[in-house]
């Protein structure tokens, strides 16, 4: 099987994924200091899958 790679997708998809990629951290910053004034069981939750799908970003695994 051959390693994902994200350049084969259709250029609509690359766009999509580059402007989710751009969005993550704001989304990250805005949960992580709603967590720290409301924390609740749902924003720790949202808060790691959002952390999550940043790493993979930046490791390229997405």
């Amino acid at each position: 099987m051959s390693r994902y790679y994200r350049y084969r997708l259709p250029p609509w998809c690359r766009n999509w994924l580059i402007i989710i990629e751009g969005c993550m951290m704001p989304i990250i910053v805005v949960q992580c200091l709603r967590t720290l004034f409301f924390p609740t069981t749902l924003d720790v939750l949202l808060l790691g899958i959002f952390i999550g799908i940043y790493v993979s970003f930046y490791f390229k695994w997405i």
